[in-house]
């Protein structure tokens, strides 16, 4: 399994970085990996709903299609994608802060079968993705 996980600052109020980072196709502006993100469908944001994106990862690009696993609006999302040997589980906490809010991200890659063998690289690669999807969060969050 391989997890990388931050908290950023951010001068957005709690319920307007929410809405933002609950809205997983802004990920084409904040994470440098993602060249694909948009919602499919319409209506509310609820459980079910689905995002498809398109990353970068270990020199492929892998189509992803993220379902809202959780959801309390303003304060928790958790989206998972799952393919054939691999699992993804994003989750993203709110909390409102003094000065705005502090977002907590917090990312899951678990493989499967033979891939497990690989889970010390792949950490080592999600470590990188990670950090620079941290840096255009920090950017996007604070306007």
């Amino acid at each position: 399994m391989a997890r990388y996980t931050t908290s950023i600052r951010s001068t957005l109020s709690a319920a307007d970085a929410f809405e933002y980072m609950a809205d997983f196709s802004n990920a084409l502006v904040w994470d440098p990996s993602v060249s694909v993100a948009h919602r499919v469908g319409s209506g509310p944001l609820a459980v079910g709903a689905e995002f498809e994106l398109v990353a970068r990862f270990a020199g492929r690009d892998v189509p992803l299609l993220y379902r809202v696993a959780e959801i309390d609006v303003p304060h928790r999302i958790v989206l998972e994608a799952v393919k054939p040997g691999f699992a993804s589980r994003d989750t993203i906490t709110v909390e409102p802060s003094d000065l705005g809010s502090v977002v907590h991200y917090d990312a899951v890659l678990a493989f499967s079968g033979s891939g497990r063998l690989f889970d010390p690289l792949m950490q080592l690669v999600f470590n990188r993705v990670g950090a620079k999807a941290r840096a255009g969060m920090a950017t996007a969050l604070n306007p």
